[in-house]
């Protein structure tokens, strides 16, 4: 394979190991300008980048033979998309890489603003012991709005499964909502939401999206939070809102102010007043653009890019997503005339130990976690396994349900229902080529000790 691929940012080296060994040939030139990159893209099929510098269309008309562009991480805004598209320029990203990262440094965030955890660790520090000054707030009982329900919005929503809050969402997406999170109209987030999380690319509709007026649409005073993308707000709204009152407190991961590349500040033009305000509050937790920058993070966004580029030029491997779809036999469920009367026999001739629903059969995974397997009978006139009318029902125990169930529909399996949650798992249902229908199971296996 003649593949030659430029790569102006550093990165986990398992993304050019893994590309070596795959047949593509790697360059580096993490120093030279853009200007001086354009002179030698033309030799290029592929380049990766992070947010060095904008990929324009000047750029663009330059990279004669590229075929495709990756950006280890989860926005493309330091591309034209557009134009790139219209060259049939394949433009990959790497969201599902670092969103539960961000999702934890998004909750981490909330927390500590709600329990003032970076004042009173500067307080005791500096010798005071204020205990009254920094009584905190409870998370449960509130409303989390989040805008933007992709793959952060999506993976923050359930960090707060634990937690008894009521969780919206809002998107420019119809049906993106789910079992963690009821989509709604924006008005009515900001009437209910006492807390505002921003899981939003940078767009012209996003851009300076949260304003004064957007502030005062809220019904309630409410925290805000942003590790998107620091343009989505304008700080000096914010800060005003912060002084009245409106707005309680921010984690802010990301600033207006930062340069595009997310290395610096801008520091030519001295610090703005509103920078000033946030650096001063007591109210307010700043992060320097690393709510998707973890360790672990930064080995999988490199891992997620050398798959989708093997999968450009290699296509799929059928096993290899057979492999990761089913974990195990969650259940057998069938129809029969007494199922109490049946359970009552199995327990007291094979020795089985039942309930009012059948057996639980406990046995550990290849990592040696405790996995358990339901056989259960129910009632002929059970409607439990409609649209089926086979008298058998299998359950298969998944990872990912929400995303396995999406990939299903684009490949075109029926999806009976609409997935649910439950404290022992999500559950969602196919139907095969003959019409039986199969139940997909993520479970949470702690709670039938």
């Amino acid at each position: 394979m003649d593949i030659k691929i430029l790569h102006i940012d550093s990165n986990n080296p398992i993304l050019m190991e893994q590309l070596q060994e795959l047949g593509f040939e790697n360059h580096e030139d993490f120093t030279s300008s853009k200007e001086e990159i354009e002179l030698k893209i033309k030799d290029y099929q592929g380049i990766v980048i992070r947010s060095r510098f904008k990929i324009d269309k000047t750029f663009l008309d330059k990279a004669v033979n590229l075929q495709f562009i990756a950006r280890v991480g989860a926005g493309l805004e330091s591309i034209d998309c557009e134009y790139a598209l219209s060259k049939n320029i394949t433009l990959i990203a790497a969201p599902e890489g670092n969103r539960n990262a961000v999702a934890e440094h998004t909750l981490g965030m909330l927390l500590s603003l709600f329990n003032k955890l970076n004042l009173a660790d500067r307080e005791i520090r500096s010798g005071q012991w204020n205990r009254e000054s920094n009584r905190g707030h409870e998370l449960d009982g509130k409303t989390v709005g989040i805008i933007g329900y992709g793959n952060m919005g999506k993976s923050f929503a359930k960090k707060l499964r634990g937690f008894d809050v009521e969780v919206l969402c809002y998107d420019i997406l119809d049906n993106v909502g789910d079992a963690n999170a009821r989509q709604v109209s924006l008005e009515e987030l900001q009437k209910k939401a006492d807390v505002l999380s921003l899981h939003i690319p940078w767009t012209a509709e996003t851009n300076k999206m949260v304003d004064a007026a957007f502030i005062t649409a809220f019904a309630k005073p409410f925290w805000i939070l942003n590790t998107s993308r620091g343009k989505n707000i304008v700080t000096a709204d914010m800060v005003d809102a912060m002084k009245s009152g409106k707005v309680l407190g921010a984690g802010l991961d990301v600033l207006e102010y930062e340069k595009l590349s997310f290395e610096t500040l801008f520091q030519d033009k001295g610090t703005p007043e509103a920078f000033q305000y946030l650096l001063q509050a007591d109210n307010v937790i700043l992060s320097p653009h690393v709510a998707g920058w973890t360790f672990e993070s930064h080995q999988r966004l490199a891992q997620v890019i050398v798959d989708k580029i093997k999968e450009k030029y290699f296509g799929k491997t059928p096993n290899e997503t057979v492999e990761k779809r089913v974990t195990g036999l969650g259940g057998v469920f069938f129809k029969a005339k007494n199922p109490k009367e049946l359970v009552a026999w199995y327990a007291k001739h094979l020795g089985l130990k039942t309930d009012d629903y059948g057996s639980t059969f406990w046995w550990k995974d290849a990592q040696g976690n405790d996995c358990s397997t339901q056989w259960s009978p129910f009632a002929d006139d059970t409607s439990y396994f409609s649209p089926s009318e086979k008298q058998f029902m299998q359950n298969f125990r998944v990872e990912n349900l929400e995303e396995l169930l999406i990939q299903l529909k684009q490949e075109g399996v029926t999806v009976v229902g609409e997935m649910q949650s439950y404290d022992y798992g999500k559950f969602g249902w196919i139907m095969d080529v003959e019409g039986n229908k199969i139940e997909l199971w993520e479970p949470v296996d702690a709670v039938f000790k």
